[in-house]
């Protein structure tokens, strides 16, 4: 790993799995190097931005105990003044649940004598500031598995009092550790786009996104996304050689992006209009990395940065300078890694930027 590798690998240190809820270690504020304008379609005037410090992450600003209640399959009959919420309680299941196991839609109304299946499984009180990845983290299980079992959608934001099925646990099988769960999850860039905002109560919104760098969201503020996409489409985050493209790679491994060769520390520009939902090096082999969410269900990601210049929660325009490109994680050379996704599912940059 090169000198900007080994930086970025320091600023990342103290909020890595490994380092489970502890806090973290300053990063450095030093101003970056002196690097050329990105090269893009619409070029825009760039300000310097100093290096900011590498916030610990939403998903991990508490612990949580993996106290869901195990509630057996059965059927109800609806009585007068039900409620779904209300059964839901009675039973201990979730009310999404129910809904979807009696093909109810919004807005969810029951009669007297209705007979109502109760989907047994394992269900997780959700509290307030827990995120879909420290929930998954807790009972060490895939968190795209729960949003999949739940049908869980964007903007992906968990509701205080909510009831999630947890799969697995089937009865008789051995406890697992804390620890052991913790060593057993890995991070993937699906669990940061779909799993790491707070839980918030019913009544609250998500906080409107910051416009600087120096105005800083608490990591257990829920913030809001755009929901439409802004005019204009994607422009390239920098102007390198590709090196790698999207699909299955030489070596059998799957890329879910492409790979950009450029020289260290040039600058990476947001490929369109959004809001940073995450910034970290929580994923070892991309380093230091940047997510963006711009609304109409994409969702941009960066790897691979020595510097890392926005933070979660703010909002940023296309072209605006993010981050500066690095060998972090495992890159053997300077250069950046680029997805695009729509929703969930990766799609290939080259379908969605400009040909040039």
């Amino acid at each position: 790993m090169g000198s900007t590798g080994a930086r970025i690998a320091a600023m990342g240190a103290a909020i890595g799995i490994a380092s489970g809820l502890a806090g973290c270690i300053p990063g450095d504020r030093s101003p970056p190097p002196p690097a050329a304008p990105v090269a893009s379609a619409s070029p825009q005037r760039v300000d310097p931005v100093p290096a900011l410090p590498a916030p610990r992450p939403a998903w991990q600003t508490g612990s949580i105990a993996a106290d869901a209640r195990s509630v057996a399959a059965t059927t109800y009959s609806v009585e007068r003044g039900d409620t779904l919420r209300g059964i839901a309680e009675r039973f201990g299941a979730g009310s999404e649940a129910i809904a979807r196991a009696n093909a109810l839609t919004p807005p969810f109304t029951i009669f007297p004598g209705q007979r109502l299946v109760i989907p047994g499984g394992r269900y997780h009180l959700v509290r307030a500031g827990q995120t879909g990845i420290a929930i998954a983290r807790a009972y060490g299980v895939d968190w795209s598995r729960i949003v999949t079992d739940n049908a869980l959608e964007e903007p992906y934001i968990l509701r205080i009092g909510q009831r999630i099925l947890i799969p697995g646990g089937e009865p008789g099988a051995a406890p697992v550790s804390y620890a052991e769960r913790a060593r057993a999850f890995e991070l993937d860039i699906d669990d940061l786009v779909t799993g790491s905002e707070p839980a918030i109560a019913d009544s609250q919104r998500p906080a409107a996104p910051s416009t600087s760098p120096k105005r800083v969201l608490s990591a257990t503020t829920a913030v809001a996304t755009p929901v439409r996409a802004s005019k204009g489409g994607f422009q390239w985050p920098v102007d390198g050689r590709i090196t790698d493209r999207f699909g299955p790679g030489r070596s059998g491994e799957r890329n879910d992006g492409i790979k950009l060769a450029v020289p260290n520390g040039t600058p990476i520009a947001a490929a369109a209009d959004g809001v940073v939902a995450y910034v970290g090096s929580d994923i070892p082999s991309l380093g230091g990395l940047v997510i963006l969410k711009h609304g109409s269900n994409l969702t941009s990601v960066y790897g691979h940065a020595s510097e890392l210049l926005v933070q979660r929660g703010q909002a940023v325009k296309r072209g605006q300078r993010i981050a500066l490109s690095g060998d972090s994680g495992s890159a053997e050379r300077p250069e950046l890694h680029f997805e695009i996704r729509q929703g969930r599912t990766p799609v290939d940059p080259l379908t969605r930027l400009p040909p040039r």
